[in-house]
């Protein structure tokens, strides 16, 4: 069976074109961005927390919850686990737990049977009609559904039959991880097939959709594709809900024959991360303003500055004595390594003057 992976990825020239086009982009901007996050500045934290929220919000939804950002927000801020009546609640907060054990965790989560099944169980531990199944293979027959607004469901495709999901699973996972210690095909490929891989075979009676974007979250995580964190997959994939179904539509039409052809499926993968990589741009540069991450105090102290520059900061201590010196010296360091403001001379002898770049009334 290994090899009808590998058959799987014979493109013809146009779409293996695409993909390595794809892949060089993509590629291009995982080293620049992993350069931006060792800097650590307080936009990442706020771009993670605003992706977090479009996250749950897209993936769930794509499964038929109708929970707003907004609504999510606000759930997650006054969450008392045993009011989580309804089942759009539940499936919020199972996404949000598993999303947080992922991001904590991904170095340690080996990509195996037995923790596929305990993000199942996580995924769904809220759940109250899941309870019986998670984290358990299914025993009943699936399918791919679409779930529109209004109650609408279509079905994409049929999936792996109930005696064939712990064969086809153990292949695929091996398979998977054989290859990505290779490194002779790109990870981003191998990624997108075995996502493809286990949405066909839908190994659980409910949650697939779900647990196919947290498996990808993991994967492009455990290979240093760390911008995953900052901009929401999940909410691309929503924003093409259509296309998604096409894509899997179209190359599910040659399952189980030496017709199946996954390009439109690759590609289509592949184009989500390329414009994840162009949002991230645009949030970042609106985010990274440093002046717009600035407190109160860290604001009145570089205004202080600038109608006394050049000052000590001893001058500072004075004129702010309601704060610790520590605090007092530790935004000083945010604001100069956020090119806020600048300093000159050493030791005892350094004074701070606001950056050029820096303005005073914002």
């Amino acid at each position: 069976m290994m090899s009808d992976f590998v058959k799987k990825l014979n493109f013809g020239f146009q779409a293996t074109h695409k993909v390595l086009n794809l892949i060089a982009e993509i590629d291009s901007y995982k080293g620049k961005w992993n350069l931006i996050e060792k800097a650590e500045n307080i936009a990442l934290k706020e771009l993670r927390e605003i992706a977090t929220i479009e996250s749950i919000g897209s993936s769930t939804r794509i499964e038929g919850a109708a929970l707003t950002d907004a609504e999510i927000s606000d759930l997650l801020k006054n969450v008392h686990i045993q009011e989580l009546n309804s089942r759009d609640e539940q499936e919020v907060m199972g996404y949000h737990d598993t999303l947080q054990i992922i991001y904590d965790n991904f170095r340690e989560i080996k990509l195996t049977e037995n923790y596929i099944k305990q993000l199942h169980q996580n995924l769904l531990k809220y759940s109250d009609k899941d309870s019986r199944h998670r984290g358990k293979y299914k025993i009943i027959s699936n399918k791919v559904v679409a779930k529109y607004p209004g109650g609408v469901e279509k079905t994409i495709f049929n999936t792996t039959e109930v005696h064939l999901v712990k064969k086809e699973m153990e292949s695929l996972i091996s398979w998977t991880n054989q290859e990505l210690q290779k490194h002779e095909i790109h990870p981003l490929i191998v990624i997108s097939l075995f996502i493809y891989e286990f949405l066909s075979i839908h190994p659980f009676q409910d949650g697939n959709g779900r647990l196919s974007r947290l498996l990808t979250t993991l994967l492009l995580l455990k290979h240093e594709y760390y911008f995953i964190q900052y901009v929401s997959f999940e909410n691309a994939i929503e924003r093409s809900k259509k296309r998604y179904y096409q894509s899997l539509m179209a190359c599910q039409k040659g399952r189980y024959s030496d017709n199946e052809d996954i390009s439109i499926w690759v590609i289509f993968f592949l184009s989500k991360l390329n414009e994840l990589t162009e949002k991230l741009d645009e949030k970042y540069g609106y985010f990274r303003s440093a002046i717009g991450y600035l407190n109160k105090r860290q604001k009145n102290i570089r205004n202080y500055i600038a109608d006394n520059q050049p000052v000590k900061i001893s001058d500072i201590a004075e004129e702010f004595n309601n704060y610790s010196i520590n605090t007092i010296k530790k935004d000083l360091q945010y604001m100069k390594r956020e090119n806020v403001l600048k300093t000159l001379g050493k030791a005892r002898a350094t004074v701070y003057m606001v950056a050029e770049q820096s303005n005073k009334n914002t």
